[in-house]
């Protein structure tokens, strides 16, 4: 799914009306619609509701789900908020359909004071939408505190009010609404994948409103959602006539003394993700463990007992995969330039490999173009200098990406896929309980089977944190997210890909 600035929608919007065509009373009245299906999906019938409309057309929403609310004998009144004493033409085209309810109970507020809440309401924030472009103050800023302050459940009408489509950088996080449930029309909201908006959204639904499709197709985006139909489209299908040989050599370089759980989770992973051969490098400590637990890899044995040391013969194989358990041993630095310097083979670094590169930086200027790097936010800040919020962390790894031209999959909730050209794909898979050792290292053998599949860099790193995640919500669903672990996700790859495939 393509995601638009706040911005691009204003202009999709305005070609669905002149195109579709529809008149904007006409489209406002459907995703109101839209919103009143979700709002009984959400809440009881005996739920009363209290709507603080503003004066553009994200009240004009607000006031036309008031009236849908009532028709079907909801309790609900509504604050108008007068701000500059004008409103939109369909805020207003609204407002007079509310007058004809006599029975509906309509304010019309100038001053903070005239606002209150009951505690058994569910507020319904339609005082600002994506059209904002500046912070907060005064009169409208006194609204937002009061709802804040009002112990409410609250539900935002496509962006809580306050908050910025994108960059919140320098916004004031005391004028922003903290909502409950943000119902977002037609697409999500960019600044929704970011950590630091979180307790502004809370758990957001996107609603359809048959924006046009013409113009969403051909309106250039830089940024996208990976769901079920964008990676199904990516998952190559297989060939009856193919072999082991079909579906690639990896080569993976994993394990130390004390860690070699992370080589087998990675090694165990890039199996179940479909590579037809696999090949991990470790110490002589783990030459046992890797072959009584992964006995479809084979092995490949270094000459020190502890810690990888020396680079084998890397051409024979289809991609390669580096960093899991690895250690930061001098020994294992040098190697890791030898590598670097030495293979042209599609690359994923995870972990420790990670480490070595904070450690030596010097290594950045020769990080094969294309290559793939896993990092959390924390191993991102140590080689490319600490961020102060989510959002600037993104621009870093966006300029990062394209000055070393790599891939980065920076992970976490809504796991990003940043590319060298500037695009930016945000993950739907995934939940808190894969917040746990292991999971990364399994995400490090998935992405280095699709590579050696023959999956680009792009597409590999699209598909791995997409099955990683599903994996991981499948084992939640099952079981509980308190209770996940690396070994779990493993298991249930094949389930995911199934999933993938019927859906």
């Amino acid at each position: 799914m393509k995601l638009f600035t706040t911005s691009q929608i204003a202009l999709i919007d305005k070609f669905t009306i002149a195109n579709e065509p529809i008149a904007s009373i006409n489209l406002m009245e459907r995703a109101a619609h839209e919103i009143f299906k979700k709002l009984i999906n959400i809440f009881s019938k005996d739920t009363k509701f209290v709507v603080i409309a503003g004066p553009g057309n994200n009240g004009g929403d607000g006031l036309a789900v008031a009236r849908l609310l009532h028709n079907s004998k909801f309790t609900v009144r509504v604050f108008l908020a007068d701000i500059s004493g004008k409103f939109s033409n369909d805020c207003t085209t609204n407002f007079e359909r509310l007058k004809l309810i006599p029975e509906l109970k309509i304010s019309i507020a100038k001053v903070t004071n005239a606002l209150y809440f009951e505690t058994n309401e569910v507020i319904i924030d339609a005082l600002f939408g994506s059209g904002l472009t500046r912070t907060l103050n005064g009169f409208s800023a006194g609204i937002v505190k009061k709802i804040n302050d009002s112990g409410c459940k609250v539900v935002s009408i496509d962006l809580p009010s306050g908050l910025f489509g994108e960059d919140n950088s320098n916004n004031d996080a005391d004028a922003i609404v903290k909502a409950d449930f943000t119902l977002s029309l037609q697409f999500p909201k960019i600044a929704f994948f970011f950590a630091e908006n979180n307790k502004f959204t809370g758990k957001w639904f996107v609603l359809p409103i048959g924006l046009h499709q013409e113009i969403i197709n051909s309106e250039p985006a830089n940024y996208f959602y990976i769901d079920n139909e964008f990676a199904r489209n990516i998952l190559h299908v297989r060939n009856t006539f193919s072999h082991k040989g079909t579906y690639g050599h990896a080569l993976l370089f994993a394990g130390s003394k004390g860690k070699m759980g992370a080589a087998v989770l990675a090694s165990r992973a890039c199996l179940r993700a479909g590579a037809g051969l696999l090949t991990t490098h470790v110490p002589k400590c783990g030459y046992e463990i890797l072959q009584t637990t992964v006995t479809e890899a084979m092995a490949s044995i270094d000459a020190d007992e502890n810690f990888i040391t020396k680079l084998p013969q890397v051409d024979n194989y289809d991609a390669i995969g580096i960093g899991p358990g690895l250690g930061t041993e001098n020994e294992t630095k040098e190697f890791c330039k030898n590598l670097l310097i030495n293979s042209s083979k599609p690359l994923v670094i995870d972990a420790d490999g990670l480490n070595i590169l904070s450690q030596q930086p010097e290594l950045l200027n020769i990080l094969p173009k294309n290559a793939v790097l896993t990092p959390h936010p924390k191993e991102f800040d140590r080689f490319a200098g600490n961020s102060e919020s989510f959002y600037k962390r993104h621009l870093k790894a966006k300029l990062f990406a394209e000055k070393y031209q790599v891939y980065i999959v920076l992970k976490g909730a809504y796991t990003q896929v940043i590319c060298p050209d500037g695009n930016c794909y945000f993950n739907s898979t995934g939940n808190p309980g894969m917040a746990t050792g292991g999971s990364g290292d399994v995400l490090t053998g998935i992405i280095l089977s699709f590579l050696a599949q023959g999956y680009g860099p792009l597409n590999a790193s699209i598909l791995g944190v997409f099955i990683h995640g599903l994996a991981g919500d499948l084992v939640a669903a099952e079981n509980s997210q308190e209770s996940v672990v690396a070994g779990d996700l493993i298991e249930m790859l094949g389930k995911s890909f199934k999933f993938l495939h019927s859906h």
